[in-house]
């Protein structure tokens, strides 16, 4: 059983800190409560703490400027010269040239997209020494890879894995689903096995 109070204007800011909210929680409290809806999951958390904590001025989202580029990143022809514009998109399109150039092996990571965003006026053949150079870091890295602090719950299975690889994934997804249920941390803990 839960223990999750509901979400809604009367939460404590030290309940709504204690348990774990789905990003489609958070947008709904949002809307419902007339506040900036869009952004991160950490974004949305911090205008919600604003708003239950009575402050008259919230944060202003910063206003997606319009693409000065029209050119259609779905439909055409990439080469190694093509410029990386400011309304470039991770498409199918661009998935099969960078298959093309480096193999089917090729997948959009959160480095990669990372860099193609923060990186417009490059070309396609700098993205791709972008990619390989991502790819080598990735594995000379020792130990586990770094997971997003808005992805507990995958850092959640990981860590349970790698403490219990005796036990099926299956179990660490029953455990998670009580642990977001609880009040305080959503990280794994040897003490969570109890629930077993």
């Amino acid at each position: 059983m839960s223990d999750r109070p509901p979400l809604d204007k009367n939460i404590s800011i030290p309940d709504f800190k204690d348990f774990y909210w789905l990003k489609a929680e958070l947008i709904s409290f949002c809307k419902r409560n007339k506040l900036p809806s869009s952004g991160s999951k950490q974004e949305l958390n911090e205008v919600i703490i604003q708003f239950l904590s009575g402050s008259p001025t919230l944060k202003k989202t910063k206003k997606r400027q319009t693409p000065c580029s029209n050119f259609d990143w779905r439909r055409e022809t990439l080469h190694m010269s093509t410029i990386i514009t400011d309304n470039y998109s991770n498409t199918e399109n661009v998935r099969h040239f960078f298959q093309e150039q480096l193999g089917q092996s090729f997948k959009f990571n959160v480095a990669f997209m990372n860099w193609m965003k923060s990186n417009k006026g490059k070309t396609l053949g700098d993205a791709i020494h972008a990619w390989k150079n991502i790819k080598e870091q990735q594995k000379s890295q020792t130990g586990p890879k770094d997971i997003a602090p808005q992805f507990e719950y995958n850092r959640y299975l990981r860590d349970f894995l790698a403490d219990n690889p005796s036990l099926d994934r299956q179990v660490g997804i029953t455990l998670w689903k009580i642990k977001k249920s609880k009040r305080g941390t959503n990280a794994y803990e040897r003490k969570d096995l109890q629930w077993l």
